[in-house]
């Protein structure tokens, strides 16, 4: 008694040390609050923003997103006082008050294919199956806006669709799907797990996929799985590792892959030049697009981040950001997933970043922050 007593003594006295702030989006704080805000290129966020704006018809969005519209081209300058002059920096907190999360990168693989099965090319990509049922749960439930229920029938009850493992092991339950056949069933997961890539077929040409759904199984990274696998460390672990492991482990290449139950669904994009379209259905800006967790942070917001980059410098990443697009991996309160693009630099920069960093959500004066994203 005398124990609990002094502790309730001790925190009336030193109320921060005993306090921890609710997860979610905090309290608005100073601009100065954003390391290296005034030395940002904004500008290169504009139309991206602007393509955002298109998708966002809330009416807390849709006076700023008007002036913007009307507002033409601007400098950097002009960009951040539009920013300052019609929004408000609210910081994100984790679980347990902190305010650093796990940020990491994808990017736009480049895989080889073909439109015909042969020897060469055994592991299809398909498109969304007919028997796939979706039940949009906020349609009926408003609370659970955002949350859908997949699954298959069987006579008249809704059960769960193929998982990862049935799926590789029987080609057949999708039969008619196919949209092309690519020769590494390795480069087919981590194509899974980006979302969208580009495909180069047999006479040279290129043509894109993106995402188009999913089996409605939770996502389970396989870099977990090889740590408690004891088959890697969790300092090594990175795109790189991983496919070096599954590729020098053919034998136990299905037995691991099966452990992330998802399976991703893919269709053609219309020109192969394109970005790859986000969640928020809007193209993915390099370097300025990121994947949040959207019960979180409102698709469409920008986003201040601040984490490192992935060299031996660990040189800063300071700038701003649109929240443009999800992940299965990319839940939690102070979690992004930075989009690199395509290319060989893409590629080095998503697998090896997996970095410590902070995220600042700019939202329109008097935004309402509902409970779900503060709790």
């Amino acid at each position: 008694m005398f124990k609990s007593l002094s502790i309730v003594v001790l925190c009336s006295l030193m109320v921060s040390a005993c306090t921890t702030r609710p997860p979610g989006i905090g309290d608005p704080v100073d601009w100065s609050s954003l390391e290296s805000w005034r030395s940002d290129n904004q500008s290169d966020v504009w139309e991206g923003f602007l393509k955002s704006c298109q998708k966002l018809r809330h009416d807390q969005w849709r006076e700023v997103c008007l002036l913007a519209a009307n507002s033409g081209d601007l400098s950097d300058a002009e960009v951040r006082e539009f920013f300052e002059s019609n929004f408000e920096v609210r910081p994100v907190y984790a679980e347990d008050g902190e305010t650093e999360g796990l940020i990491t990168g994808y990017y736009e693989p480049l895989l080889k294919g073909s439109w015909e099965r042969s020897e060469a090319f055994q592991h299809p990509l398909y498109g969304v199956p007919k028997d796939l049922l979706i039940v949009d749960l906020g349609a009926i439930y408003p609370q659970l806006k955002h949350l859908r229920l997949r699954g298959k029938l069987n006579g008249n009850k809704v059960v769960p669709y193929y998982n990862r493992a049935q799926l590789d092991r029987n080609q057949d339950l999708l039969q008619g799907t196919e949209i092309l056949w690519v020769d590494s069933l390795v480069d087919v997961f981590f194509l899974h797990v980006q979302g969208s890539g580009q495909i180069q077929l047999t006479d040279g040409s290129t043509v894109a996929v993106g995402y188009a759904g999913q089996n409605g199984h939770p996502y389970q990274s396989i870099g977990k799985v090889l740590i408690q696998m004891g088959e890697l460390e969790k300092e090594e672990v990175t795109l790189f590792s991983i496919k070096d492991w599954l590729r020098a482990n053919p034998n136990r290449l299905n037995e691991v892959l099966a452990k992330n139950p998802s399976y991703i669904f893919f269709e053609l994009r219309d020109g192969q030049t394109e970005a790859p379209v986000g969640s928020l259905n809007v193209a993915l800006t390099p370097r300025r697009s990121i994947a949040v967790d959207r019960n979180v942070i409102p698709l469409g917001a920008p986003v201040w981040l601040q984490t490192t980059l992935p060299n031996e410098q660990q040189s800063p990443l300071n700038q701003l950001m649109l929240a443009q697009d999800t992940g299965g991996a990319i839940k939690g309160h102070v979690r992004a997933d930075v989009f690199w693009g395509r290319g060989d630099e893409a590629e080095k920069m998503a697998g090896l970043m997996k970095q410590q960093g902070q995220l600042f959500v700019l939202l329109p004066k008097g935004y309402p922050i509902k409970k779900s994203q503060t709790q």
